[in-house]
């Protein structure tokens, strides 16, 4: 009834064991081209991908990412990074004023990085891939543009490992549409209803994923999430030369 790529998108589950079997490199460059035509504000394309093949670095950024250990053991390890290093340095052959980053261009370059890897994910799942997104990569930042040898005005924004799927995860439910989606204005009391409901379907898919071992709800698991912040992100990226007017 509905085209298998609708199929693809809601199959999506994330994959943290993989096959050794190596990706073509025929099979990523088409995965890259689908990344690199999804939507960009005013065809900026603030966004650098970098394949890290070589294992010292991946052995390197597993350790800066919170030691997960599959950034080191996937086919593919790729690092996303928000870009307007390239996007100034096209804009000083024509512009001879002062270039300074605005908080507006680090959206564009982020909303820009997310867009791509998200086309890069669905090409990748289509063509029988799997991916999980790092976002351990934010743990270390300064360690991780170092190791990378990021310019000013690039950071890395996550990782994505790539590659066969070794494992068949349940799909992860997610909040029920009345949450997320508000006629005309914003709609709190359904926000409310949606969180109560979205607990228990949470909680029973935790004891499901766990056998039993873990009785967790969404809100519960949200407000762990609140105690562990990444607060260096601000100062690093002021350092990198964004936000700054």
């Amino acid at each position: 009834m509905w085209p298998e790529t609708i199929d693809v998108l809601l199959n999506h589950r994330s994959i943290r064991k993989f096959k050794s079997t190596p990706i073509p490199q025929p099979a990523l460059a088409k995965i890259i081209e689908a990344a690199q035509q999804a939507s960009t504000s005013s065809s900026m394309q603030c966004f650098t991908v970098i394949n890290v093949s070589d294992q010292d670095k991946r052995k390197k950024l597993a350790e800066l990412s919170g030691n997960q250990a599959y950034i080191e053991e996937c086919p593919v390890f790729l690092v996303w990074c928000a870009d307007l290093y390239r996007y100034e340095q096209a804009a000083k052959l024509h512009y001879e004023g002062e270039l300074t980053s605005t908080v507006e261009n680090f959206i564009v370059a982020t909303v820009d990085t997310a867009l791509a890897a998200q086309n890069a994910a669905i090409a990748a799942e289509s063509l029988g891939y799997g991916i999980v997104y790092i976002g351990g990569i934010r743990n270390n930042p300064q360690e991780v543009s170092a190791l990378l040898g990021l310019p000013s005005h690039v950071y890395p924004v996550f990782g994505m490992c790539m590659g066969e799927p070794d494992q068949a995860p349940l799909t992860r439910p997610r909040l029920p549409q009345q949450a997320i989606l508000h006629e005309n204005s914003y709609d709190q009391e359904a926000v409310e209803s949606g969180i109560q409901q979205y607990d228990g379907t949470i909680r029973q898919y935790m004891l499901e994923r766990s056998e039993g071992k873990l009785n967790t709800s969404w809100s519960e698991s949200m407000a762990a999430k609140i105690n562990h912040p990444r607060l260096h992100m601000g100062d690093f990226l002021r350092s990198k030369g964004f936000l700054q007017k």
